[in-house]
């Protein structure tokens, strides 16, 4: 089992930055890849970025590419999400999940159902 604790959203003025944390407990959480995902207001969940067990693989959306940044301490067992050149439209509550397929790195990984484990999300409110 794998329990995700996200942290670090918040309010923050168009242009500025934030980084979101995904604290996992299990030690089998560094053989696993983790992605992180949105979900604006009346809007479906949306992939955003993933990355593979050994932080060697990551994939990005394009509305996000060259702005947000992934990767992994897997001594501390965390995930983090930096966050740069932040929009309105990035406004949304972030989720972190795990898969628990140990050492995949496919392109299943910006699809919901690539993850087995959630975390219970985290607000980015980004104003105008």
């Amino acid at each position: 089992q794998v329990q995700l604790v996200e942290s670090g959203g918040g309010l923050v003025q168009a242009g500025g930055s934030l980084r979101l944390s995904c604290a996992a407990s299990g030690r089998t959480f560094r053989t696993y890849a983790v992605g992180w995902f949105r979900q604006a207001p009346g809007k479906e969940r949306e992939f955003v970025t993933a990355i593979n067990w050994s932080a060697s693989i990551t994939y990005y959306a394009d509305s996000v590419k060259g702005r947000f940044t992934i990767s992994r301490d897997n001594a501390k067992n965390t995930v983090y999400l930096q966050m740069n050149s932040l929009k309105p439209e990035d406004t949304a509550v972030y989720y972190c999940a795990a898969s628990n397929n140990p050492y995949y790195s496919g392109s299943h990984l910006r699809e919901e159902y690539g993850y087995t484990y959630w975390g219970q999300g985290t607000q980015v409110t980004v104003s105008s």
